[in-house]
């Protein structure tokens, strides 16, 4: 008999793109959770709208590994004809494929070292089930009810999430139900339950929920008091701006005249909605938008007018695979370089990295605040993967006691007391300077804003002396951002540890699992995840406190180690780079590859 193996597998759904898949193969992996066993779940999906094979891979570890797992799928389950003999071939030696088998299967397709569990799921659907749209979803449905008892799933966990999934619509629960019990009677019936894989019931969630960072991100802007949103549609980020919507539609309504104290623009092009977005800004409100790689470049010139009048807003770049439209629904981490000097001329923006939905929610909520104290465009570092997927996360936090810090803005009270405004004269010596709002005195603190360059009272001026105490000033402003960003986090191991690992953003769903399986080979490392940019004074600490630094990363040209050589003044042969640009998120054993090779190379070498 072969090995029982226990909360620990990986299972691949193999589906059509727009067949109702990605709800069912989501309810399979939040029943993992619900039973207290670590989930991590990924959509594969194409950029057409219907038709192309999408996969759906849910990856369930005990001991917490929860990125992308190299190698075959343990299960997959083969639903999509077109893909059909690669998602034999995906399966692990010893490992199950589940099929519909209402059509017999060719032998042409069989291997003798994995086990075929077919279903007549077709068949069953066209007998117990009238609407064709109902046979369709329904087979997905059915799956998962077998997968249940082959498992050893928790019935009762199924049924309860369908009952949530459908509050509200409870015409919908009993045939779902119904569909569970087919597929898991099924299999009860006719194989030997459960099988060599096997789900057992922990505690090891705490208080995690399962979200995506989209979710984290449209709550963050909301709690951090955004009421202005011009948008274009773009796949990675229009969920953002699609659930900001629905937020505000709940939690942003006048409760005296139903009016709504918000707005959201859909704007032509996404230059237009940038342009919204600082205009709301300029004025006073909260305003941000999202977008992805192609949205940025158009974005740049108008993010360099933020920049040099110092006008705040928030973006949010959930990236994806470029350049031009790249893959547009794979994930990648390559527009750092972009975003960090977006624009022409000497430009440096402010940008954030979080790795999980409640750092999307704690990161956007903070972007708020450090755009109105900075006065200056803060952008969002997500990603696909990150935004789209659904992650175990810490619960978002927030007390009502929080405050909005506005910055630097003068009442009527101040002005009144002023003898002189100078709207970019630095007062304080940080390179903030003060603003006014609009509208705030009847004559007092109104100043031209333009893109042009001007002396410290806004007037339009030529002169060399003004553009080049602007600019130096506008650096002083940006070493005073590093006060307010979030520092790196590092994680030491050993004394004396030679190695050190610097990541940022979904990296870090494989950083602990590669840290394990390198010590596991007599290499210790020291870990460093970057959260913001500007870099802090302990990111150089950090690498130069260690022989040998990786910077690991999703884009082809190491972005970010050139961007820390450039900003730190590193020596290039100081930082080497471990890359993954596949589309598909970074594993552990990517990671691990990548330090061997790079060490016995230049063990090499040296030799």
């Amino acid at each position: 008999m072969s090995e029982i193996k226990i909360n620990d597998l990986v299972v691949k759904f193999a589906n059509t793109n727009g067949t109702g898949s990605a709800s069912a193969n989501n309810m399979f992996a939040k029943a993992i959770m619900r039973m207290g066993i670590p989930v991590s779940a990924k959509n594969i999906f194409p950029s057409n709208i219907q038709g192309a094979p999408t996969w759906y891979d849910v990856r369930i570890n005990e001991h917490n590994f929860l990125g992308r797992r190299a190698g075959k799928s343990d299960i997959v389950v083969a639903m999509n004809a077109q893909s059909f003999v690669a998602d034999i071939n995906n399966v692990c030696d010893g490992g199950y494929l589940i099929y519909d088998n209402s059509k017999q299967l060719p032998e042409t397709l069989l291997r003798d070292n994995i086990h075929f569990l077919g279903i007549p799921i077709s068949s069953i659907c066209l007998k117990e089930f009238q609407n064709p749209r109902q046979r369709q979803l329904f087979k997905n449905v059915i799956y998962v009810g077998a997968l249940a008892a082959l498992l050893n799933i928790e019935f009762d966990v199924l049924k309860t999430l369908v009952r949530d999934q459908f509050k509200g619509k409870e015409k919908l629960i009993a045939p779902n139900i119904f569909a569970l019990e087919l597929g898991h009677q099924y299999a009860i019936n006719h194989f030997d339950c459960p099988i060599n894989y096997r789900i057992e019931r922990r505690d090891l969630i705490g208080s995690r929920i399962m979200v995506d960072g989209n979710t984290g991100c449209a709550l963050g802007a909301l709690y951090g008091g955004a009421t202005v949103v011009g948008w274009y549609p773009i796949t990675p980020s229009t969920s953002v701006i699609e659930k900001f919507a629905s937020y505000c539609q709940r939690l942003r309504i006048d409760p005296a005249s139903g009016k709504k104290n918000y707005a959201i623009v859909q704007a032509e092009d996404e230059l237009a909605a940038i342009g919204m977005a600082i205009g709301g800004g300029f004025n006073g409100a909260r305003s941000f938008t999202a977008t992805s790689g192609p949205g940025v470049s158009l974005m740049a010139e108008f993010l360099g007018l933020a920049y040099f009048a110092e006008i705040p807003v928030v973006l949010m770049n959930i990236q994806r695979a470029g350049p031009s439209t790249g893959m547009p629904t794979r994930t990648q981490q390559s527009d750092i370089t972009a975003c960090a000097y977006a624009s022409h001329g000497d430009t440096k923006q402010v940008l954030l990295f979080p790795d999980s939905p409640a750092e999307c929610f704690e990161l956007s909520a903070m972007a708020f605040d450090l755009a109105d104290r900075l006065q200056t465009p803060i952008i969002i570092m997500s990603d696909l993967d990150l935004g789209m997927n659904d992650h175990l996360s810490p619960p978002f936090q927030w007390t009502d006691k929080q405050k909005y810090d506005l910055g630097k803005v003068l009442s009527i009270r101040e002005l009144d007391n002023m003898k002189q405004y100078g709207r970019y004269r630095d007062v304080d010596g940080d390179g903030i300077c003060y603003r006014t709002i609009a509208g705030t005195h009847p004559n007092k603190g109104a100043f031209f804003t333009r893109g042009t360059s001007r002396n410290q009272d806004a007037v339009y001026s030529e002169k060399s002396a003004d553009y080049v105490e602007n600019m130096e000033r506008l650096t002083r402003k940006f070493e005073t951002a590093k006060h307010y960003l979030p520092k790196a986090e590092i994680s030491k191991g050993l004394q004396n540890t030679k190695v050190g690992l610097v990541y940022y953003g979904t990296t870090s769903q494989a950083i602990n699992e590669a840290r394990f399986m390198l010590q596991q080979q007599g290499i210790p490392v020291d870990l460093m995840r970057i959260l913001a940019f500007p870099f802090g004074d302990e990111i150089k600490d950090f690498v130069d406190h260690h022989e040998q630094v990786f910077v690991i990363e999703q884009n082809r040209d190491g972005q970010m180690r050139s961007l820390l050589i450039n900003e730190l003044e590193i020596n290039p042969s100081n930082l080497d780079s471990i890359l993954n640009f596949d589309g598909l998120a970074v594993t552990a054993d990517a990671i691990v590859d990548g330090v061997q090779a790079q060490m016995d190379q230049q063990q090499q070498e040296v030799i």
